[in-house]
């Protein structure tokens, strides 16, 4: 077993509130989930995470979803947290998913983001971004500018060139990256993969929100959700592509609304 992680965090919100805790994708980190968070600030206390190997948490080779859970699990028991509303995007989606079938309690309510319980074959993709990243010669870097130019063959699309680049850090007259590549390299297949003994059935209120102009959530993909969440619900942005929240707030607002005043 993995040892668990003391995850950095942000928090927001009223301290005696109902607790949302979002969890971020591949390559991310809480603070993905500040603009969209705000509108719930009033009404709940909301925890943003960096996982493990993201953001300003420690790092560890183990990135298993049982491994990443746990780490959740001790944040939770750490502020004396029985349950809370848990959201989580792609990778972070997976491990909502795996903190409610490991202990179904500690949550109220699941919204996924353009993820399903299953095994994805993106590994190619996946490997591509983080050799681009690795490929970078940094000591010619004056600038996140120059850094985004020298990327832009490698990774055509701007937003996704803007959201990697959150994790590049200037360490004096330096520039370094905050995440480790090489690890995510290495725990590309465990972040593709799903735990197969991970079977449930949660039975709480579960929203999946995916986008119409995605691949990662399917028609083949809806056998496996319903039998681990058979309340589930499900909901198509079209046009919208993987990245949900930041492609359509206002839609992803109004659905995680809708969650929230399900009851349990």
């Amino acid at each position: 077993m993995s040892a668990v992680i003391t995850l950095n965090e942000q928090t927001l919100g009223r301290d005696d509130g109902p607790v949302l805790i979002m969890l971020h994708g591949l390559y991310g980190s809480g603070s993905n989930w500040r603009s969209v968070a705000k509108p719930f600030a009033d009404n709940y206390r909301i925890i943003l995470p960096d996982l493990r190997n993201h953001g300003r948490s420690p790092h560890h080779p183990d990135m298993d979803y049982r491994s990443i859970a746990r780490d959740v699990i001790a944040l939770l028991d750490r502020h004396a947290i029985g349950s809370a509303a848990v959201v989580g995007h792609s990778m972070g989606g997976k491990v909502a998913m795996a903190l409610a079938l490991m202990a179904p309690e500690r949550v109220s309510h699941l919204m996924v983001l353009d993820i399903a319980p299953v095994i994805y074959a993106h590994k190619s993709e996946q490997s591509s971004v983080i050799e681009a990243l690795q490929a970078l010669d940094l000591s010619r870097i004056q600038s996140r500018d120059d850094a985004d130019e020298a990327l832009a063959d490698a990774i055509p699309k701007p937003l996704v060139r803007q959201f990697l680049l959150t994790n590049l850090q200037r360490s004096g007259d330096d520039w370094t990256w905050r995440i480790p590549l090489a690890q995510l390299a290495d725990a590309l297949p465990s972040l593709l993969d799903w735990p197969s003994e991970l079977t449930g059935p949660w039975l709480g209120p579960a929203y999946f929100v995916y986008g119409g102009a995605s691949d990662y959530v399917q028609a083949s993909s809806r056998p496996a959700i319903d039998a681990r969440f058979p309340g589930a619900r499900y909901h198509c942005l079209e046009g919208i592509g993987h990245w949900v929240h930041a492609q359509a707030p206002d839609a992803f607002i109004e659905q995680l609304k809708d969650c929230l005043a399900e009851s349990q």
